[in-house]
């Protein structure tokens, strides 16, 4: 019956298979931008432009910092008065700025080898709560802690804004930027569901791409 049950679960979670269905649809749309990253353990899908990534892990038990995570070039925020030593440490190192999380210490077991759609089942199935829906711009999310995501589209063929890299800017304002200045990234106020499902108007950076 126990089976049963979880079987039942697996299938009817519509949000975290979409979300695998259309984050294997990412990659396939960019397979030259997918890499793997061997310093953090794990695969890495660039920008286009190379100013951002997102990078996830093969296996939370070996990861050297975070298990998913977001990276990004610090000179557009530093043109825009950012004073690096006024970050929490460890978020700025040479010219990036790296935010992320820590999902779990799990060491992470394949049936084959890991490749980078695997890797991201693993998420779905080990922690299926950092993965959400966004609605208003129809877009599946991994949740970075702190108010940082990145974002895909559902559907590419039906949304201008295939991947989205979003940043919460509270710390960066504290630090001295200029939120209306920061170049490659627009600050806006995005529309978004609190803990108890109602609908708020947050402040973000939002990094867009087309991938199409």
């Amino acid at each position: 019956m126990t089976m049963l049950f979880l079987a039942g679960c697996q299938k009817s979670d519509i949000v975290g298979n979409t979300a695998k269905n259309s984050f294997k649809s990412v990659l396939d749309a960019v397979p030259d931008q997918v890499t793997v990253d061997e310093m953090n353990g794990g695969w890495s899908l660039d920008a286009p432009d190379n100013t951002a990534r997102f990078i996830w892990s093969k296996d939370y038990s070996k990861s050297p910092i975070h298990d998913v995570m977001i990276e990004f070039d610090a000179a557009p925020f530093v043109n825009a008065g950012l004073d690096v030593s006024k970050l929490p440490e460890g978020l700025a190192y040479e010219d990036k700025i790296m935010l992320g999380t820590k999902l779990g210490n799990d060491e992470l077991k394949y049936e084959g080898e890991a490749t980078p759609d695997t890797s991201f089942h693993q998420i779905v199935k080990l922690y299926r709560d950092s993965i959400g829906y966004h609605e208003v711009l129809d877009h599946y999310g991994v949740d970075l802690g702190n108010g940082n995501k990145f974002e895909w589209a559902k559907d590419m063929k039906t949304n201008d804004k295939d991947i989205v890299f979003v940043v919460d800017p509270e710390i960066f304002i504290e630090a001295g930027v200029n939120p209306d200045q920061v170049e490659g990234w627009v600050y806006a106020s995005v529309e978004m569901m609190d803990e108890n499902g109602k609908k708020i108007e947050v402040m973000k950076f939002l990094k867009p791409f087309d991938l199409q």
